[in-house]
């Protein structure tokens, strides 16, 4: 009977086959063109994509030697770009910025290695947009029209203009579309260097601000540095290729890799070579039996690539899947390897005194290598043993080694501390996506100490494997590692002793964007009708003037007192999180000094002379 009542409910006949029009396919599947959607709260958030989307096409006018400024404003959610490049072609305004598969970028000639090869970009800012305009200026003339959610509004006839050759866009994302959202001048910014890193003597003026690189990669290196560089910035220009490459004193290895100006956070085929192949010059040069993983410690370095016709994995280009430099090219491992082989092999035998700090910078790794070695295999010996589904990791079913079928980038782990939390969360979690690492007390204060520490202690050394991070970010098994803490002192302080583990051995983590604080609610204001979770005293005011009187409200002094129906709420589509940033004013050894160093008297006074006592609520 119930298989009778199932065949008639799933029928497939003609009615099910159904045509969309180009913008409605990207409105009812946004991810497919732009990755997620967002608020803006993360810098991959969709209404950054959009803005990536217009500057990609101005960027590419100035790779091709047209405009050397570009304009650009976002104000209460308005964004305008204007580029000083050639200017659309006046008769194909509409049908590039509404007809698929239309655009200049499929014209080899023209737009010779730029980012997208697609023709979808602007078509997805249009589709996703409340309003867009498109004008061009080109030879005393301009072409403008405007849509609303993809659809011509305004389209005016040619007029004469005094106004520069270039492009302007302006448009509004659909606030239907990215609800509430709101663009971080942070993340903004971040996008803005990278572009005139990679584009030395390009000019970007964005709400005030000038954006100018004099010195490409270098400066990259320079901006991103939260410690000394061991020696002098080794920078490699060559046709199509420019590389920096330094080593620091910190744990790990740390890359920026671009395609055609895109920047590629996720790697790729450019990113593996040139890590091979800078390793095997290195150990050449030198000509001793140095391991990879002790030239590559604490190295710092950039690499960016030109490419004809670039095939990305996905639509938001983050990873290169080319194997070859243009139809007619090498490959893209002979073209960086054969690049790498030449150039870094000529600066080392040219600069002795690069080439002497670089030696002691590896023997010293090599040596603390061998010094924990016995640790370490013990240690590894240890990891696998230990039950971590029973004992300190609940895992998710989809990871980054067991991929299903799912969306990785959704895969995330909370570190937490206490029975009764990690029970809450472990009850209320999504068990496809999100992971819990139980914490036993407060962690060890890492400061000062060296990566030996990581794997004689248990705590750290279970982290480390669950996380899969030993050999560095290649092998993270969640996207997101949220450490999720009470908001009081202890709760702050367990916070901070992670955030040292991280900061001390894998600060990739934290550069990458990979390490968020959970926000859970200080308050739960009710009456009879309605629940309000409050994260602020400023939001439990709120609920309490729009409950009315007497409600009844709650603070919550732990993450055991939520109860695991509630949790639900706080981990699940409206999860809040705090990203953990690092910069270089961020001054991070210094930070780290002064916080969990042991200036015990300097720390204390400081204390003291800015403590601010809270009423109980």
């Amino acid at each position: 009977m119930n298989q009778e009542v199932n065949n008639q409910e799933v029928k497939y006949t003609e009615d099910n086959i159904v045509k969309l029009d180009w913008w409605e396919h990207i409105r009812l599947r946004p991810g497919m063109y732009i990755g997620k959607l967002g608020d803006g709260t993360y810098a991959d958030d969709g209404i950054y994509v959009l803005l990536k989307e217009v500057l990609d096409n101005s960027i590419d006018e100035y790779m091709m030697g047209y405009g050397k400024t570009i304009d650009i404003t976002i104000d209460a959610g308005v964004v305008t770009v204007r580029d000083y490049g050639r200017g659309i072609p006046l008769g194909k305004v509409v049908d590039v910025s509404s007809q698929m598969n239309t655009g200049g970028k499929y014209d080899s000639k023209a737009f010779k290695k730029s980012v997208g090869m697609n023709g979808v970009g602007i078509k997805a800012v249009n589709a996703l947009s409340s309003y867009m305009l498109v004008q061009s200026f080109r030879d005393g003339e301009t072409k403008s029209v405007e849509y609303s959610r993809a659809k011509i509004t305004e389209n005016p006839p040619l007029q004469k203009t005094g106004e520069a050759n270039g492009t302007l866009i302006n448009f509004i994302p659909d606030d239907t579309i990215f609800t509430g959202y709101q663009f971080k001048d942070e993340y903004i910014e971040t996008l803005l260097k990278n572009y005139v890193f990679l584009n030395a003597g390009l000019t970007i003026h964005y709400n005030g601000k000038k954006f100018f690189s004099k010195n490409g990669l270098i400066d990259l290196l320079n901006e991103n540095m939260t410690s000394d560089a061991l020696y002098p910035i080794i920078h490699l220009e060559g046709a199509d290729i420019e590389v920096a490459i330094t080593h620091v004193n910190q744990y790990g290895e740390e890359y920026y890799s671009f395609v055609n100006g895109q920047y590629t956070t996720q790697g790729g085929t450019h990113l593996s070579a040139f890590r091979e192949s800078v390793s095997r010059v290195i150990k050449e040069y030198y000509n001793k039996n140095f391991e990879y993983s002790d030239i590559r410690m604490g190295i710092m370095a950039a690499i960016a690539i030109k490419v004809e016709e670039p095939v990305f994995e996905s639509q938001t280009k983050t990873k290169l899947g080319s194997k070859d430099i243009g139809p007619d090219g090498p490959t893209v491992v002979k073209f960086i390897g054969d690049f790498v082989k030449k150039e870094l092999d000529n600066y080392l035998h040219i600069n002795a005194e690069t080439s002497e700090l670089l030696l002691k910078k590896i023997t010293e790794s090599e040596k603390e290598r061998k010094a924990i070695a016995g640790v370490t295999k013990l240690a590894k010996e240890r990891a696998k043993k230990a039950n971590l589904h029973n004992r300190k990791l609940r895992d998710c079913r989809l990871h980054y080694t067991d991929n299903k079928g799912g969306n990785l980038d959704e895969t995330c782990i909370f570190i937490t501390e206490g029975d009764s939390a990690s029970g809450s969360i472990t009850q209320s979690r999504d068990p496809n996506y999100q992971a819990v690492f139980s914490l036993r007390g407060k962690p060890l204060n890492s400061f000062g100490l060296t990566k030996k520490i990581v794997y004689e202690n248990e705590e750290f050394n279970l982290l480390q494997a669950a996380l899969d991070i030993e050999d560095g970010l290649e092998g993270l098994r969640y996207n997101k590692v949220i450490i999720a803490t009470d908001a009081d002192v202890d709760g702050m302080h367990i916070r901070l002793l992670i955030i040292t583990f991280f900061l001390q051995f894998f600060p990739d983590l934290i550069k990458n964007n990979h390490v968020f604080i959970l926000q859970t609610p200080l308050f739960r204001v009710r009456n009879k009708k309605e629940t309000i979770y409050c994260y602020s005293e400023e939001e439990r005011l709120k609920a309490i003037e729009k409950l009315g009187a007497n409600p009844e409200i709650t603070r919550f002094k732990g993450l055991g007192e939520i109860s695991p129906s509630e949790f639900k709420h706080f981990i699940g589509k409206d999860l809040r999180l705090d990203p953990v940033t690092l910069k270089k004013s961020d001054a991070v050894k210094e930070m780290l000094e002064f916080y969990m160093g042991k200036n015990t008297m300097e720390r204390q006074n400081f204390i003291i002379d800015h403590l601010i006592i809270e009423e109980d609520l």
